[in-house]
């Protein structure tokens, strides 16, 4: 688990093709790896994967195709949004985020507000019944709270800090973006589902 908070900026440097998607090679930035172990998990543009090779400034994590035919920002190299998974007892300061994405969205606008930023994005019909205005959503492994919902369409107001400490500040019309919907809203709808399963 995760809580969207984003740890540093870190950077794929490279990408070694494997039998089945690749290995990348991401240089870790702020973050401090040296309690990572082999095995630990590490949120990279809100993709939940996990470390299978580790230096002292360098670390390693396999990419399925499964994965990359879901997700954008893991299949070229640059610069991406990085959280280690939390432990119990640590401070939740965003909301509980799984790292499993589901879908990706497009951004729309991303126009100047002042020194803010209005960050306009279409997301996916499938998964839009999930995003409530002044709810939870994940964009690149941030979290970060609505401000509007229109049909598959939301905006978010971005403050300078976030702008500053992740990649969301180099965003604009046309990119995309991963999005994970709040943990909350799918155990709603499975809870309702079953109610409806029972009565039937």
């Amino acid at each position: 688990m995760f809580s969207g908070i984003v740890a540093a900026v870190g950077r794929i440097t490279r990408l070694t093709p494997r039998d089945v998607g690749f290995r990348l090679t991401v240089e870790p930035a702020a973050l401090d790896i040296s309690r990572v172990a082999l095995g630990d998990s590490i949120a990279h543009a809100g993709v939940c994967l996990t470390v299978v090779e580790k230096g002292a400034d360098w670390y390693c994590v396999d990419v399925s195709p499964e994965t990359l035919n879901c997700t954008v920002g893991l299949d070229q190299p640059g610069f991406v949004n990085l959280e280690k998974a939390l432990c119990i007892g640590e401070p939740i300061g965003g909301h509980l985020v799984s790292g499993h994405v589901d879908g990706v969205g497009e951004v729309l606008r991303f126009d100047p507000i002042g020194d803010n930023r209005l960050l306009e994005i279409r997301a996916p019909h499938a998964i839009s019944k999930y995003i409530a205005r002044k709810g939870s959503v994940v964009v690149d492994g941030c979290s970060l709270t609505t401000n509007t919902v229109a049909g598959d369409v939301f905006t978010i107001n971005l403050i300078p800090h976030t702008l500053e400490v992740t990649t969301l500040g180099q965003l604009h019309a046309g990119c995309r973006v991963n999005l994970e919907i709040d943990l909350i809203a799918r155990y709603i709808e499975r809870m309702l589902a079953w109610e409806k399963e029972a009565d039937a």
